[in-house]
């Protein structure tokens, strides 16, 4: 249950005067349908209303606040006229013009013959002092109110500053006064303010320097959020821990038989995460551990091991790959390893049908089926293992934290193992996985090519399609990417549709097209050809940025390469360099180029090692876009962030462990405070987790 002090913060928007059900749609849209909400919708810059000069002083385009007497009304003659009130000081006169005016409201706000004061941006109309529409007009005696520094905030369409401004200081009037949470010490240390003054201080910048993430109050709150952020996880983990698991430990004939059977042995780093990986598996807890490779670092040989550690057993192991392409690829790397160990492997996708998909369902039921590989056709019902022990997730950022449980949950006591081919910066390793223990392959695979990489403007694509014609009569295989599947009118880009046409007219049937809108079977269809060879030209979408093993492809071109984060763009040149020949990779950027963009571009240029390229793509683009917010089971944060909180992040989760150590249940008068601290930033899951709680 939500503590009681918190009752208020968590009150809808609409329970705020002024705010009816259209505009709590509006704030709804911009921050958030609770009153907390608008606490943590921070002001994004500011309007400066301390100037109070004279008339004649104002110079136009700057925003004042003026003491004026008003002199007259001018009502307006016609429709299409302003409503002007001519005011005046002892320097000289001004008009102050309202468009559609209303002439009650203004009569009444602006009574003729009285002192006023009047705050908005001064203009000159040629000789003319105007100020259109004031922001504010009072009486004398709130110039002081008038005259101060006023937040600026994010806004959407039909929602005014006015309107936004009034329901967060209405907001602000509902601020409970919160237990500490954090160590007095480290608060001292850190010259912080309590919760409440630091929310009160970051909707009240007095310049631009309390705008930024360095300012105190804004670092406060940002700790709190990450301190909220780790603790959840850690009792996450801790929760993941106390469940019963069972200790699966196979004597390695399968694993031995496998291993010789490789025409090259495995690097360093593998053979350390297949130890880390086996230790876990023979524990009686339940393993819960990310490997994270680089493009081509060699993982799934490392995932396999764990399978047929599994299988020694007696048991089943089932991989769940986020498409039916990977899930195929999978399916024909595992099944050529493990088959001839007499293993029997099967695949399961969404597009099974029939007595073939029966026969399999049977057979993973009564335990002939050994190891399952698929799609999240895996985990859904009337699938049914015999003994399922391990689970292994490939891309775990295309799958929620539901879907893994539900794939867990087809066994008893499931070790899980997620792989990435994403390399992910330690700081989001932190927020996003901090629930699992990690093992990192940091080093590629002998035989792996260097790949030259360049960038090229779009205008230059004659000499690339040469140089495309040159590769193909040397016998290489080529990918050319497009970032959309058809013509927006908003975006014109080169459609992969109109680009496949093209080239056809260049190289004829050799060209193949896939995207993510064709069928399942179509796409394989193409993908199958250009691995034999059939296809010397695939034009796709991003569709074949994950996981796709072509190692005669020598060449990729990528399009629009500025429109594609660092991340993205280091995942698709890693679909080259797979087998013995040199590979090129060529981005095309388009005219104008941001400096983000020219940015991205020179480190792909510098280097191919993903963990350097994924730091450089969080300084550059922040959490949410590196792996697309919304998908990747990576939390949002309101206030921190993480290219400039990121020592906080490392202090949080050094905190946490104290805490837990010393109050692992939350009890203490600390802990209690820390509660609400989880329910006040969202983490209720969490403190279900705690044994008392």
């Amino acid at each position: 249950m939500r503590p009681e002090i918190l009752f208020r913060l968590f009150a809808p928007v609409t329970s705020l005067t002024g705010v009816g059900p259209r505009i709590a749609k509006l704030i709804e849209r911009v921050a958030g349908p609770h009153i907390v909400d608008l606490c943590w919708h921070l002001p994004s810059g500011l309007i400066d209303r301390r100037f109070a000069p004279k008339i004649i002083d104002a110079p136009a385009g700057t925003v004042a606040t003026m003491t004026v007497h008003v002199d007259q009304h001018l009502p307006a003659r016609t429709k299409r006229l302003p409503y002007k009130v001519i005011c005046s000081d002892e320097t000289g006169t001004m008009s102050l013009v309202f468009f559609h005016g209303h002439a009650d409201y203004l009569r009444k706000s602006l009574p003729e013959g009285e002192m006023r004061v009047v705050s908005g941006r001064v203009e000159r109309f040629g000789e003319e002092i105007q100020m259109p529409h004031p922001d504010h007009i009072g009486t004398v005696d709130e110039l002081a109110k008038l005259q101060s520094v006023e937040p600026v905030y994010p806004l959407t369409q039909g929602l005014s500053l006015k309107v936004l401004s009034k329901a967060i200081q209405g907001a602000l009037k509902q601020l409970p006064d919160l237990p500490e949470w954090n160590d007095p010490a480290f608060l001292r240390q850190q010259k912080w303010p309590d919760w409440k003054t630091a929310v009160l201080s970051v909707h009240a910048p007095e310049g631009e320097k309390d705008l930024l993430p360095e300012a105190i109050a804004r670092r406060r709150l940002a700790y709190d959020e990450l301190l909220a952020n780790q603790l959840a996880l850690a009792l996450v983990r801790a929760h993941m821990r106390r469940l019963p698991g069972r200790a699966i430990e196979g004597d390695k004939h399968l694993q031995n038989n496998v291993l010789s059977a490789l025409p090259f042995t495995l690097t360093e780093a593998q053979s350390t995460a297949i130890g880390e990986i086996l230790a876990d598996m023979a524990s009686t807890s339940r393993m819960h551990r990310l490997l994270q490779g680089d493009v081509g670092s060699g993982k799934t040989i490392v995932a396999l091991m764990a399978m047929l550690n599994a299988v020694e057993t007696g048991a089943q192991a089932a991989m769940l790959a986020p498409t039916e392409i990977l899930a195929h690829q999978h399916y024909d790397n595992i099944a050529a390893l493990a088959e001839p160990a007499g293993v029997r492997v099967a695949l399961l996708t969404g597009r099974g049908r029939g007595k073939e998909r029966q026969a399999i369902l049977d057979q993973l039921a009564d335990g002939t089926i050994q190891i399952a590989v698929g799609t999240h056709a895996l985990f859904q019902e009337g699938v049914e293992f015999d003994d399922l022990a391990l689970a292994v997730i490939d891309e775990q950022h295309r799958f929620g934290v539901h879907q893994r449980m539900l794939l867990a949950g087809k066994g008893k006591a499931v070790d899980v193992l997620v792989t990435t081919a994403t390399p992910i910066p330690r700081s989001l390793m932190l927020t996003a996985y901090g629930d699992m223990e990690v093992s990192r392959l940091l080093e590629k695979p002998a035989g792996r090519q260097p790949i030259d990489t360049r960038a090229l403007p779009l205008d230059r694509l004659n000499e690339v399609v040469a140089g495309v014609q040159r590769a193909l009569a040397g016998g290489a295989r080529v990918y050319w990417v497009c970032p959309l599947v058809e013509e927006s009118e908003k975006i014109d880009l080169a459609a992969a549709e109109d680009r496949a046409v093209q080239l056809r007219g260049l190289f004829g049937d050799k060209v193949g097209l896939v995207h993510g809108r064709m069928k399942g079977a179509d796409k394989d269809k193409v993908m199958a050809d250009f691995a034999s060879g059939a296809v010397s030209v695939l034009v796709a979408t991003t569709v074949i940025e994950v996981g796709v093993d072509v190692p005669e492809a020598t060449v990729m071109v990528i399009e629009h390469a500025e429109r594609f984060g660092l991340a993205q763009l280091h995942q698709l040149r890693g679909r080259i360099g797979r087998g013995t020949g040199r590979s090129t990779c060529l981005l095309l950027y388009g005219p104008h180029l941001t400096e983000t963009a020219h940015a991205r571009l020179k480190i792909l240029r510098e280097t191919d090692d993903g963990f350097r390229i994924a730091e450089e793509d969080l300084r550059l683009r922040g959490a949410g876009e590196l792996l697309g917010t919304r998908q990747s089971g990576l939390p949002e944060f309101r206030i921190a962030t993480l290219s400039a909180h990121g020592e906080l992040l490392a202090t949080a989760r050094d905190d946490t462990k104290l805490i837990l150590e010393r109050d692992p249940d939350l009890d203490g008068e600390r802990g209690k405070a820390l509660r609400v601290l989880l329910y006040l930033f969202e983490r209720d899951a969490a403190v279900r987790f705690l044994r008392s709680g």
